[in-house]
C-alpha cells in the first residue's frame, strides 16, 4: 500500500492539476481596499515583473524603483490589491521570522541579528507611514505571546533571561501583569515584545501601494497570469491573451505561488479563519478588561490569536487551520465550524462578552513551510526568478524585509545578504497528493487532539 501511495505521489502533479481558487476577500479589512487600477490593456514589455500586489509584492516594487529607478518595475494583480493573505491576516506585526520566534538557533549572534533587522523594519513602517500621510493605524505597544502551561512558561523565562543578555528587550510577564493587560486570567504568563505591534493589514497594503506607485512602479489589478515561459527573457502570458515580456520575474503571490510551476513541494497552504465583533460599548469594553492596545496569541501550535481595533472590535482567529484535498474548494461547513469555534474560544476568554456576536467572519491560505523557516533569493534555470515565500504567519512585517532584498538580489547586491539563514534557503520537501493530504490531516488532527 505505501508503495502504491509512493507511485501516486509521483504522478499526482499530472492526475491533479492544484485548483487552489482565488476567492474574493471579504474581510472586515478589505472595506479599506484602496480603489482598483485598471487591468493590463495590451501587450507590455517591462524590466521586472512583479506577480502578486499583496505585501511581498508592493514592497519589492517599492524598493526595486527607490534602488533603480531607471529600470521599468510593473505588479500584477489577480484581483485588487491585498486580496491574498496580505489583506485578511490577523493584524499582528511581530520581529522574528516563525521558526526562531522564542526560539534559540545553533547561533544566537545571527537571532540577535534577524531580530534587529525585523524589528527595525517595523519602525521603518511607521517613518512610510507618516511620510507618506496614509495612516495604516500601526500601534507599535508591542505584543504578548501567552503561555497555556508550565513548560511554556519555563521555556519562556529561559529565553528572555538568554535573549536580554544579547541585548533584545523582551520580558517575561507574571499571570496578573497579563490579566491587567488583556483582561484574561487564563493563561500562566506571557512573553513581552515591546517592539511588536498592530497594524490594519489592508491600510498597510494601501500604503505599500502608494509608494511603489510614487517611486515609479505600475500597478495592474485585475490581471490573471495564466503560464510563463521560462528564459532568459520571460514571457507572461495573460487570461486576456496578452503576453508581457521581462527580464526578472518576482514571484510575490505566496500560497499561490505553485499555480505558476514554482515551489510545489516547499509549501503547504493551509487555511486559517478570522472572526471580528462589533464595535465595543464602553462598558463591553471595561467589562472585558483589555486596558492595553496589545495583540496576543498564545504558545500552541495551532496558534490563536487576538486584537483590538482602534474602534473597539475584537478580532479573533486561527486555532485550528485547516488543508483541502490538492489545495481545492474550502468547505462552507467547515468554516461555519470555526467561526462558531471562535466565538467559544472568545466567550472563554472574556465570558462577560459572550453575548457579542461577530460582525463578520472570513478565511484566507497562508503558505507554510514545514519547519516554519521562510525563504527569499533567486531561482530557474537562468538565475533571474526572485521570490519570497514561506511566511508561516509571520508575513505582516517579514513581506516588505524580503521585499527589500528581493530589491538588492534583481540589483545583484546579493553580498548584503548572503550571511542570512533564510536567503536562497532549501525548504524542507512537501510530497504531491495523496500523501500530502494524509500527512496534513493527520498532523493537524493530532495537534487539536494533544494541545489544550
Amino acid at each position: 500500500m505505501l508503495l502504491g501511495a509512493v507511485g501516486i505521489e509521483q504522478i499526482s502533479p499530472r492526475i491533479w492539476r492544484e485548483p487552489l481558487p482565488i476567492d474574493a476577500n471579504r474581510s472586515f479589512w478589505a472595506r479599506s481596499q484602496p480603489p482598483r487600477n485598471p487591468p493590463l490593456a495590451g501587450h507590455l514589455t517591462v524590466d521586472v515583473a512583479v506577480l502578486g500586489g499583496g505585501l511581498t509584492g508592493l514592497s519589492s516594487a517599492f524598493f526595486l524603483r527607490s534602488l533603480a529607478p531607471d529600470q521599468s518595475v510593473a505588479v500584477f494583480e489577480a484581483k485588487g490589491c491585498g486580496n491574498g493573505a496580505s489583506g485578511r491576516n490577523g493584524a499582528m506585526v511581530l520581529p522574528m521570522t516563525a521558526d526562531r520566534f522564542m526560539n534559540f538557533s545553533a547561533d544566537p549572534a545571527m537571532d540577535k541579528r534577524i531580530y534587529h533587522l525585523t524589528a527595525e523594519n517595523i519602525r521603518f513602517l511607521a517613518r512610510l507611514s507618516a511620510s507618506a500621510g496614509i495612516d495604516c493605524e500601526l500601534d507599535t505597544n508591542g505584543a504578548l505571546q501567552v503561555l497555556g502551561s508550565a513548560a511554556d512558561v519555563s521555556a519562556a523565562r529561559a529565553y528572555v533571561n538568554r535573549a536580554r543578555l544579547l541585548g533584545m528587550p523582551v520580558e517575561f510577564w507574571e499571570t496578573p501583569q497579563v490579566a491587567a493587560a488583556i483582561g484574561t486570567s487564563a493563561y500562566a504568563g506571557g512573553f513581552f515584545d515591546p517592539n511588536a505591534g498592530h497594524v490594519h493589514p489592508m491600510k498597510l497594503v494601501h500604503l505599500f501601494k502608494a509608494a511603489a506607485q510614487g517611486a515609479g512602479a505600475t500597478v495592474y489589478e485585475d490581471t490573471m497570469i495564466q503560464g510563463i515561459e521560462e528564459g532568459r527573457e520571460h514571457v507572461l502570458h495573460t487570461s486576456d491573451g496578452f503576453t508581457i515580456k521581462t527580464k526578472s520575474l518576482v514571484l510575490a503571490s505566496n500560497a499561490f505561488t505553485p499555480r505558476f510551476g514554482f515551489f510545489r513541494n516547499s509549501i503547504l497552504p493551509l487555511r486559517e479563519t478570522v472572526a471580528m465583533t462589533r464595535p465595543l460599548t464602553d462598558q463591553e469594553l471595561e467589562d472585558s478588561g483589555w486596558s492595553l492596545q496589545i495583540p496576543y496569541n498564545d504558545s500552541r501550535t495551532e496558534v490563536l490569536y487576538l486584537g483590538l481595533t482602534r474602534d473597539r472590535r475584537i478580532h479573533i482567529g486561527g486555532g485550528a487551520p485547516r488543508y483541502t484535498f490538492n489545495n481545492g474548494a474550502d468547505s462552507e461547513r467547515a468554516a461555519a465550524a470555526d467561526v462558531s469555534r471562535l466565538h467559544e474560544a472568545l466567550a472563554r476568554l472574556y465570558p462577560r462578552l459572550a453575548g457579542v456576536d461577530f460582525d463578520v467572519s472570513w478565511d484566507g491560505v497562508i503558505d507554510w513551510s514545514l519547519d516554519a523557516a521562510p525563504s527569499v533569493g533567486r531561482t530557474g534555470v537562468h538565475g533571474n526568478v526572485f521570490y519570497g515565500i514561506g511566511y508561516s504567519g509571520h508575513g505582516v512585517n517579514l513581506t516588505s524585509v524580503f521585499g527589500r532584498i528581493i530589491a538588492d538580489l534583481v540589483a545583484g547586491r546579493d553580498d548584503a545578504w548572503k550571511d542570512f539563514p533564510f536567503v536562497n534557503a532549501r525548504l524542507y520537501y512537501v510530497p504531491n497528493e495523496p500523501l500530502r493530504w494524509l500527512a496534513a490531516d493527520s498532523a493537524l488532527a493530532w495537534y487539536a487532539h494533544t494541545e489544550p
